[in-house]
């Protein structure tokens, strides 16, 4: 049995109950198997693969907060350290119902070679909490941030673990986070990223990963050829990333004919209209019915459904497991080109690989969506030198920081005699980095 299969076997018994997880591992490794092979002595020898799937360390606390009423509420935390072999732990805050050990680990994993392939010196870590900031006023969204940070400061620095924002952590959680962890440390440091203007936080960040999508994007097309101008796009989601791929696909020329969220989708032929979009979303924090009532050509469908619409590039930016085979097919049948991932794994294994066999150029979330933790580890840089950079100087080295991305997996395939395998390009670049550091530090 290969290195590769002996590791997968032992995962798997493992981590029974923890599919998501599980699935990352699966396709992570899988696609490493030429490298392995290759250096299966030194890689067995050093149990590189035991290590790289096996966490730093994890922590599961309980969060105690008092809503409007006067009724206390208990959430569950969690904060997973998963590999400081190249620098801090670096991986966003994600507060939402379905949020478990499971995905937190497979966050945390996958972001192990995400931030290896930014090419800046930042670890892999996750964390969140089973909270759902949906409907609590202000002061309740406060009351458990506080309590939260209470128990996750023990953890973090800004040398040592840097969390940020994800789905359902924006710049009102971040504030009361960084507010709580600065009384109770009594320091001023970067221990967030996706702070606000006044206090640390990055222009740009806001923008980065949903930009940063559209530069991969760009970057693949023009080297096969193609360009942005005049191609249609549907994008699913309609949070940070939805909106702002949305926003510069259109500044590029392209044309974005859907959006989605948890109940049903919009599709306008005439192009989604991004300030409408984000007086629904990010103002009203309201559904997309009120997006179709206000604008004629939009038409609102419940469930599901973008993935159906005919399109040159399709851009899943919502969550994960959210393109099944069923729309692998039905995007193939309608002639897609392109599918970059704006998520962390929103296409499932085998819709990937009957994308990837019949043609269509993929790219997986761990290259395609990088650009939001390249923006924090930026923020981190401004913080550690008191320095504010402009707008147009964070938006210049994330264009850069997404260009070397693609021609860096682009360069592992071909490698690899994998060429247009993305997939495998972006986990080996990723991985090479981050074991040869490991091997260089010994066994820790």
């Amino acid at each position: 049995m290969s290195y590769v299969d002996e590791v997968l076997e032992r995962v798997k018994a493992k981590n029974a109950s923890e599919p998501e997880f599980l699935q990352a591992v699966e396709e992570v490794l899988d696609s490493l198997r030429p490298v392995i092979d290759a250096n299966e002595e030194v890689y067995r020898r050093e149990a590189i693969l035991e290590r790289l799937t096996e966490p730093d360390r994890q922590f599961k606390f309980r969060v105690p907060w008092v809503d409007d009423k006067g009724q206390v509420q208990v959430n569950t935390g969690y904060r997973i350290q998963f590999n400081n072999s190249i620098g801090p732990y670096k991986g966003g805050l994600r507060l939402h119902p379905s949020v478990n050990t499971g995905i937190i680990k497979f966050l945390g994993f996958e972001q192990i070679f995400k931030n290896s392939l930014t090419g800046l010196p930042i670890g892999g870590g996750k964390g969140g909490a089973d909270f759902d900031p949906k409907g609590k006023s202000d002061r309740e969204v406060m009351a458990f941030c506080q309590s939260f940070m209470a128990e996750l400061c023990k953890y973090i620095g800004a040398d040592v673990d840097v969390p940020a924002g994800d789905i359902g952590t924006g710049a009102r959680e971040i504030g009361y986070m960084f507010g709580q962890y600065k009384k109770i440390k009594s320091v001023y440091e970067g221990v967030l990223t996706g702070k606000g203007l006044t206090y640390g936080g990055s222009l740009a960040r806001t923008e980065a990963t949903g930009y940063g999508l559209l530069y991969i994007t760009q970057e693949l097309m023009k080297c096969h050829g193609e360009s942005m101008e005049g191609k249609t796009v549907v994008v699913s989601g309609a949070g940070n990333v939805a909106i702002y791929a949305t926003q510069k696909a259109q500044q590029m020329g392209a044309k974005v004919v859907t959006c989605s969220d948890s109940t049903g989708w919009i599709y306008d032929p005439e192009g989604i209209d991004v300030e409408l979009l984000k007086e629904v979303k990010e103002v009203k924090r309201a559904r997309l019915t009120e997006y179709a009532a206000a604008r004629k050509s939009a038409e609102y469908h419940e469930g599901r459904g973008v993935w159906s619409v005919k399109c040159d590039i399709a851009l899943p930016c919502a969550t994960q497991n959210e393109l099944l085979i069923d729309d692998a097919k039905a995007l193939v049948a309608n002639g897609c080109k392109a599918v970059c991932e704006g998520a962390n794994m929103p296409t499932t294994i085998d819709a990937t690989k009957y994308l990837q066999e019949n043609g269509v150029w993929f790219i997986g979330g761990k290259a395609a969506n990088a650009g939001g933790v390249a923006t924090s580890a930026l923020e981190m840089t401004q913080n550690s030198e008191r320095l504010s950079w402009t707008f147009e100087e964070v938006d210049s080295k994330l264009q850069q920081i997404m260009v070397s991305i693609y021609h860096n997996i682009d360069d592992a395939a071909k490698r690899y005699g994998q060429e247009g395998n993305y997939v495998m390009g972006a986990n080996i670049a990723g991985f090479e980095k981050v074991a040869t550091a490991m091997i260089a530090q010994g066994v820790v």
